[in-house]
């Protein structure tokens, strides 16, 4: 699954658009390297990721297969951080 799908669907951000906005930017880093929109992602990826103010950082469990709700979302990953940036 492409990280800027991933991110939307699990809730971590708003919208599609706004992750491959990030993407492009270099604000997503998936196992230490800055990613395009379209890198595909594995479960015990760790994905870090800046916006609105705070660096989070979580490791994927697992790929969600389809749609996931947000009361579900959260099966999906492990919060390993999240800091507010200065």
């Amino acid at each position: 699954m492409r990280v800027d799908i991933l991110l939307n669907k699990l809730c971590l951000l708003k919208s599609r658009n706004i992750a491959k906005n990030l993407c492009d930017r270099g604000l997503v880093i998936i196992n230490g390297e800055p990613v395009k929109a379209s890198s595909t992602v594995q479960a015990d990826d760790k994905i870090e990721f800046s916006v609105y103010g705070y660096l989070t950082e979580i490791e994927l469990t697992e790929v969600p297969q389809g749609n996931v709700s947000k009361k579900n979302s959260g099966n999906y990953y492990t919060l390993i951080k999240r800091e507010k940036i200065d």
